[in-house]
This record gives C-alpha cells, structure tokens and sequence, in this order.
C-alpha cells in the first residue's frame, strides 16, 4: 500500500520505518524537506537528528506534506496534537478527500510545564477537530495511549495489551485494524465513532502519571474481560 506519513519526529520515524519493513511504499510529509534533512542538532527530547533514521531508510522518501499525502492510499498522522490540524491544512484537503486518515496526535498543551494538560477535552476532542476540518477523509484515531516503539512492536512486552480505534467508518476502522494487526497488535477494541476518542485522548494524563510512576514509558493498557 502507498502510506504518507506526515510528521518527522520519533512516532513518524517509528511508524514509517515498520511501515516500510513490511514492504509498503511509504513516503514521510514534512513542512520543509531541505530544513528537515539538514538539521544537524538533536531535538528537544535528545533525539538524533532526522538525517540520521533517514540514512538507515533509503527507501523512505521525504517531500512536503502535501506531495506526500497527494501520491498516497493512506495517510498517517504523526504530528504533535498543535501541528495536527496545520500539517493536514497543509496536504490539502483534496489529498485527503476518500482516504483513511489515522490520527496518532494527542492534544497536549505544555505552555505551563510538565505534565502537560489538554487543549480540548470533555466535550471534544482532536480527533473530532481532524474530521470536521476534512469532512471527506475517513479519520480512525488509533495508536494515540502508547509510546512510539510499541505503537510499531507492542510483542516487546513479552505478552498482549489493548489499543483502540475511533472513527464513523466501518470499513476505515477495518482497515485500519488490520494494519494494526500487521505491527503486532492482538487486541484491537473498537469504541465507536470518532467521538469516543475523547476517551483514548482523556487517557494521557493517566498514561504519564504512569510513565512518571513507573520511570519508563514501556507500558501499554491491557484490558481483561
């Protein structure tokens, strides 16, 4: 499958390199292709600059959001929650129009420190915000309650855990599920429409309280019934 990744950072880098190892044709979207490649200092989380993960992919193209999402089947969204919104502005709705859109971003608003809050909550949530935006792109959140390596090989936990998809399409969620289901995933819950992902997202507070609690952030959410 052609997948456009937009987003550059540690989820972008982690969802396209095992994209790309399970020999779909991955693109990876950014603002600025020439800035991206050329950085040479680590990011603010001490990450290893982008040139770095790319000489290592030599079959993951980089291009701008929109040539990116234009030449794709399917788009993932691996922005910060901030850059969702402007990033997917970017591809152009034309580019999204009738493709599943999987929104990994959370809405995390660090402007007062660590932990962060949320920026929309309760009544919303980004998810909803994405598909109102692009009201003909099939927008499934997913992948968005675990940390990057694991969204990718949740097997390294040594036993199963649970993820979640949110979306108003049946055949999308399905999809979607089923790339899931190739990284690994074992339990996949379906929670309804893309409003239930007010749930997945009101979940990071939680999550990083545990990864504050635990002092690592290899966890994931099991539910047992």
């Amino acid at each position: 499958m052609k997948i456009a990744v937009l987003g550059t950072g540690m989820v972008g880098q982690a969802i396209a390199g095992r994209l790309d190892a399970l020999g779909h044709d991955v693109t990876l979207g950014t603002r600025d292709p020439q800035g991206t490649i050329s950085r040479t200092e680590r990011d603010g989380m001490g990450n290893a600059p982008f040139a770095a993960w790319a000489s290592g992919h030599d079959s993951v193209r980089l291009t701008t959001f929109a040539d990116a999402a234009a030449g794709a089947e399917l788009v993932v969204n691996a922005t910060s929650g901030h850059g969702a919104l402007p990033a997917l502005q970017a591809a152009g709705a034309e580019n999204l129009a009738g493709k599943v859109v999987i929104d990994i971003a959370n809405p995390l608003d660090f402007s007062n420190g660590f932990p962060p809050t949320l920026f929309v909550k309760d009544t919303d949530s980004l998810g909803e915000q994405v598909q109102r935006a692009f009201p003909d792109a099939l927008v499934v959140k997913a992948l968005n309650t675990l940390n990057a390596d694991l969204m990718v090989d949740p097997t390294t936990l040594g036993e199963a855990s649970t993820v979640f998809v949110s979306g108003n399409d049946a055949t999308a969620k399905a999809t979607v599920t089923e790339l899931l289901t190739s990284f690994g995933h074992t339990d996949v819950i379906d929670l309804g429409d893309i409003s239930t992902a007010r749930g997945t997202e009101m979940l990071l507070p939680v999550w990083l309280r545990l990864m504050g609690a635990l002092g690592t952030s290899a966890f994931n959410f099991k539910i047992v019934r």
